[in-house]
């Protein structure tokens, strides 16, 4: 994550200056956008292979009342049934442990620009030593070093520091609301529409997960807009974002597909169904 973010970094920084707060947000940005590119495959496969699973679910409900009784043939059955039509489960796993991966480490890169603070080592941990400021800007931070360091900490948008927040806004919390509030609307918002867009469960779990997608996981970008940094919030909006637009365009190809796949069905009955007034043929 340290090197992309270098490299968008560079780039941007090129015409804008290395501490203009537009460069380091682009390059956030641009970080998102290049790694769910990357996982757009992996996306279409899983998206395939749940739509291949709902239309198996009235098979598979088959096999678990005919093996009511032996879980051990009924999970052999349905794995064979998943098997047969190309499904695979675990593969769906993929998109979401890279995106977690790639929250992950850009979060602590993120954060490590600014070890003032009591959380300033690692992800989620805490240290009672923090450094000061200025060894702070004398440290590097993997591979930006030293003066790139201090151009993040320069680096300001509408006079809001990168690494500030809403809570921790002080006297800037009115310049800091107002990047964050549209930021994590924008992802709330796109989160709604992503939970819309996607196939709906008729089984329990389904449900309760529509509910969370729609409701409660907006809200949590909410909450967030209020506790997370500035340049954090560029992250979680631009991925919510194109993960709408993605879950869009997929949802139109899987429907291309299948009115392609119903025309050419018929085609073929039609094509083996006997002409009007010829004799059937003998088997």
């Amino acid at each position: 994550m340290s090197a992309l973010l270098w490299c968008w970094h560079r780039l941007f920084a090129l015409p804008l200056g290395a501490a203009d707060g537009l460069a380091w947000l682009l390059a956030v940005a641009a970080l998102v956008v290049t790694v769910r590119a990357l996982l757009v495959i992996p996306a279409l496969r899983q998206a395939r292979s749940q739509a291949t699973l709902r239309t198996l679910q009235p098979r598979i409900d088959r096999l678990r009342r005919t093996h009511r009784d032996d879980p051990r043939a009924q999970a052999a059955a349905i794995r064979d049934l998943h098997r047969a039509h190309g499904v695979r489960l675990f593969a769906g796993f993929v998109p979401l442990l890279g995106q977690a991966l790639v929250f992950l480490g850009l979060f602590h890169v993120l954060r490590s620009f600014d070890r003032t603070g009591a959380s300033a080592i690692g992800p989620f941990a805490s240290t009672s030593t923090p450094l000061t400021e200025e060894v702070n800007r004398a440290t590097a931070n993997y591979l930006f070093g030293a003066p790139e360091v201090g151009a993040f900490l320069d680096a300001h948008l509408f006079g809001a520091p990168l690494s500030a927040t809403v809570f921790g806004g002080g006297e800037l919390i009115v310049a800091v609301a107002a990047l964050a509030v549209p930021l994590a609307l924008l992802a709330a918002v796109a989160s709604h529409l992503t939970a819309r867009l996607a196939p709906v469960g008729t089984d329990g779990t389904a449900a309760v997960l529509r509910v969370l997608s729609l409701w409660v996981f907006p809200a949590g970008a909410l909450v967030g807009g209020a506790i997370m940094p500035v340049v954090v919030l560029v992250y979680f909006a631009t991925n919510a974002v194109w993960t709408c637009a993605q879950q869009y365009v997929i949802r139109r190809v899987l429907a291309a597909e299948a009115a392609t796949a119903a025309a050419a069905a018929t085609t073929a009955a039609r094509a083996r169904a006997p002409r009007p007034g010829a004799k059937p043929r003998r088997r």
